[in-house]
């Protein structure tokens, strides 16, 4: 069932809409192979399926670490479109509604944010012709230091977009003071959804990122390695 909220959020949503067609496009622009395609595809439906799994923890959901990792290793483009199409696909089992784009403008911010934030951490790229990857060097047991604190930061911060949508289409009369409570209320649930990420990237980093790094050496693909 499709759900749609007041007309007075509907410039938002289309304000969303826009922006996660612009990202996508970027990443069309840039014609990745179909072999590049593959592993962005399989995350997205991780990510779902992870959501889907862990439907009856609230907040407690794994489509962020899942978002992150993807943009840590294939790039931010990348990031974003998981996050994005984990939202998507999910909400088939969840429900459609005027909260979609929103969600995946969101999930698809906290995957190319940690996309973009991975350039400046020890990864290289993963393609074995490079020079500077030693096929003897050990992965990484946990994800670097900077992508753990956005891994805590990404709960608030998808709450906080997630917010905007909220108070935009649903609180009225429409205040400081009725806008701020509406924030603070999330505060908690935000807390949570940080803290779960943080634990879901560094249970999932080392048997990921072996497999991926395997994947990505073999068919040359695009992408990254920490090692």
């Amino acid at each position: 069932m499709i759900y749609f909220p007041d007309f007075t959020a509907v410039s938002s949503i289309i304000l969303a809409i826009i922006s996660v067609a612009l990202f996508m496009l970027s990443f069309e622009v840039k014609k990745p192979s179909v072999a590049n395609l593959v592993p962005t595809a399989v995350f997205s439906a991780l990510g779902a399926a992870g959501r889907i799994a862990f439907a009856p923890l609230a907040y407690v959901k794994p489509v962020s670490a899942v978002a992150i990792f993807a943009g840590a290793f294939l790039g931010r483009h990348a990031g974003f479109l998981v996050g994005a199409l984990s939202a998507l696909l999910s909400n088939v089992f969840f429900g459609q509604g005027s909260w979609t784009p929103w969600q995946m403008y969101a999930w698809g911010l906290v995957g190319y944010l940690g996309g973009l934030l991975a350039t400046f951490t020890s990864a290289r790229p993963a393609s074995s012709n490079h020079p500077s990857v030693q096929q003897d060097e050990k992965p990484h047991k946990l994800p670097p230091f900077l992508l753990m604190i956005w891994a805590f930061i990404s709960g608030p911060f998808f709450g906080l977009v997630m917010n905007v949508y909220f108070v935009i289409g649903f609180v009225h009369p429409l205040t400081l003071e009725s806008a701020l409570l509406a924030f603070a209320a999330s505060i908690p649930l935000d807390l949570t959804h940080g803290v779960a990420t943080l634990v879901f990237l560094i249970l999932l980093w080392l048997p990921w990122q072996t497999s991926v790094s395997r994947i990505l050496t073999k068919y040359n693909l695009t992408g990254r390695s920490f090692r």
